[in-house]
């Protein structure tokens, strides 16, 4: 091999570090509408007269709809390459449309009559859900053409894992200790500015990303750098044949699952509205955490993930979860829960704060690695049959991830049902009981280790090694290259 070409074959295509830094602003703009719809089942079941139950089911329901939307988008990304990219035109559709679905929801399921309520509510969720899926799926379509560079690929989880920790605490914060006193709970007016805060915020995010990604939507950064046909039949001969996103899948899907149950926000009031005492602890102690997890991201991202690879980074996160969430679930066992505060500093806050911290920052670098896990997938489905299909690899992804994650509305439905709250969801004045404590840390801290091990099953027959994507990005260059001697 000449000097020349190993010049061109190690070549990437880089992304400039304002780039990196506001494109992952599109997954922080959905995900404050995803962190906005984690309250609707109060409204659903406050104001729009829908039981416990129903709402939780109906959730599901609406999430499998979700999934099923997105092989559909990804396969019309996959067919798009126009004046405005292969990108952009979904992220702005996208997020116009949840905002107009947003308002439209909060502000007149509950003037439905009840008996149409359902009905009315499914209809117009639905839509929102296809505004969702159309900006979600960029997320993972594009982190191909921003860059293909291994070492700079993990940033965009560093840059996403810090944004969703800002969107998560701070925003938990300022709606259970600001929003939630401030209107009397989860009131029409709490609703009211929950939406307006998130249609803006939102919108302002979206523009950034745009922003970010409009010089690298290009073809020339599109795979190959030529068109590819693409069919419905290359759906059947991914999920046949590409191990990686096989693998993918299994550890992204379970771990969401587990995840979503464990954040749901009626555990959370659970667990420290009912059993600590302090339906705000959480949110403010959040705020403690975030500097601490940011460190420990840091150097999951900016040394595991850059230096040994993406598959290191999620096995090493996945255990350092598994560990400290075991600590946490024994540390509320064998201490007192009631302790747990900021103003008078026991045993138990320093202990959970250490565990929490450790707890959250491991799971947080094994979860936003994902993201750019995906687009390796990719790019290995190019290596492996030529073929550049972002948009399907996302999205078939996303389809089988939010079908299995769906579940878990509905399993946070039954579980308080089972334990008598059919009718009403537990609040922070509901009376303490033994079933509330053991369901309550049950689902925070037991169910996550399930998904975390499951990653760690998965990761062993992962092919996408730091020294296999250096291969597959060499081999992707010299056939650029031939392409564009060709041309």
């Amino acid at each position: 091999m000449s000097k020349k070409e190993t010049t061109v074959t190690t070549q990437y295509h880089r992304a400039k570090w304002w780039q990196l830094a506001l494109f992952p602003l599109n997954n922080t703009a959905t995900n404050l509408y995803m962190m906005m719809m984690g309250y609707i089942s109060y409204y659903l079941v406050g104001f729009a007269g829908i039981a416990v139950v129903l709402a939780g089911t109906v959730m599901t329901f609406m999430r499998i709809w979700d999934g099923v939307t997105d092989p559909i988008i990804g396969f019309v990304v996959d067919k798009t390459n126009g004046k405005f990219g292969k990108n952009r035109p979904f992220m702005v559709l996208g997020n116009v449309i949840l905002a107009i679905m947003a308002i439209v929801i909060f502000k007149t399921t509950h003037l439905v009559p009840k008996q149409f309520s359902l009905i009315y509510f499914i209809v117009v969720y639905g839509i929102y859900i296809i505004g969702y899926t159309l900006q979600c799926v960029v997320t993972k379509s594009a982190q191909t053409c921003l860059t293909n560079d291994p070492s700079q690929r993990p940033l965009f989880s560093l840059f996403d894992g810090i944004y969703n920790t800002l969107v998560f605490t701070v925003m938990g914060y300022v709606v259970m200790s600001v929003w939630y006193p401030k209107y009397g709970g989860f009131t029409l007016e709490f609703f009211d500015n929950f939406v307006l805060f998130t249609v803006i915020s939102s919108a302002i995010l979206t523009a950034l990303a745009v922003l970010a990604i409009w010089k690298k939507d290009r073809q020339e950064y599109f795979g190959t750098g030529v068109a590819v046909k693409v069919t419905f039949r290359d759906y059947w001969d991914v999920l046949k044949h590409n191990r990686a996103i096989q693998m993918l899948v299994v550890s992204a899907s379970s771990d969401k699952l587990a995840s979503s149950i464990g954040q749901n926000a009626v555990i959370g009031i659970m667990v420290y509205g009912i059993v600590c005492g302090d339906v705000t602890i959480g949110s403010k102690l959040g705020v403690v955490m975030m500097i601490p997890n940011f460190i420990i991201l840091f150097f999951g991202v900016g040394y595991i993930a850059r230096k040994l690879g993406q598959r290191k980074a999620m096995i090493y996160g996945s255990l350092g979860g598994i560990i400290f969430n075991l600590a946490l679930f024994a540390l509320f066992i064998v201490g007192d829960p009631t302790t747990l505060s900021l103003t008078n500093v026991s045993v138990f806050t320093v202990l959970f704060v250490v565990f929490t911290i450790l707890a959250r920052g491991a799971t947080g670098v094994a979860g936003n690695i994902v993201i750019p896990m995906t687009a390796d997938c990719a790019d290995y489905e190019t290596y492996r049959s030529g073929k550049y299909v972002p948009g399907l690899m996302g999205t078939l992804f996303s389809f089988v991830d939010k079908v299995i994650s769906s579940l878990a509305s509905t399993i946070v439905a039954v579980s308080i049902a089972a334990i008598g709250f059919t009718t009403t969801q537990p609040t922070a004045d509901t009376p303490y009981t033994s079933a509330i404590f053991l369901l309550g840390i049950s689902l925070m801290f037991l169910v996550p280790i399930i998904g975390l091990g499951l990653n760690l099953i998965a990761m062993k027959f992962y092919p996408l090694t730091k020294e296999k994507m250096e291969e597959i990005q060499e081999e992707i260059a010299k056939i650029k290259a031939k392409n564009h001697t060709a041309a």
